[in-house]
């Protein structure tokens, strides 16, 4: 493969990534969100099929977020518990969620973490946990769910304008 290939390509896979940002962002209006709400309440939905619904958030940088995660589903959450752990930008998904499985003792948070800007407590069927935190600095950040083996499905976004 010759360098001009390699520079094809890559031009070639950041005008897709480029195309591909542009679409799955067209949907929101940015402006829409007013730089005065001092105050967001946001619930996201989690179930026995794990998933986060919505799994991307936006938010002004600085902004309070009052955060629930309630979980519709059935089982206990020693079967299907779930959280939500918003990550510091650069942390690895993979790492974090693999560290994660050590700390069950702590509802599989891991307590030597400096990778956590905030989490919710654990929770089973029928149950919500509401955290309160202020957004980060403008950016896109990874949340996910560090029950075992959830964190490789159960991801979204938080975008900060």
């Amino acid at each position: 493969m010759t360098i001009f290939n390699i520079i094809t390509i890559n031009s070639f896979l950041s005008g897709l990534i480029i195309s591909l940002n542009s679409l799955i962002f067209s949907d929101f209006n940015f402006d829409s969100f007013s730089k005065n709400v001092d105050e967001i309440k946001i619930e996201v939905i989690s179930n026995d099929q794990m998933e986060f619904i919505p799994n991307m958030l936006l938010v002004n940088a600085g902004q309070k977020i009052v955060l629930t995660l309630k979980h519709t589903g059935k089982l206990d959450k020693s079967i299907m518990g779930h959280n939500l752990v918003l990550l510091k930008k650069g942390t690895s998904i993979e790492k974090f969620g693999q560290a994660a499985l050590t700390f069950s003792q702590n509802d599989y948070i891991p307590t030597n973490s400096n990778a956590i800007i905030a989490y919710t407590d654990l929770i089973g069927g029928g149950e919500s946990s509401t955290i309160t935190f202020d957004a980060p600095e403008k950016g896109i950040y990874d949340f996910i769910c560090s029950f075992p083996g959830h964190w490789s499905i159960m991801k979204g976004k938080l975008i900060v304008k």
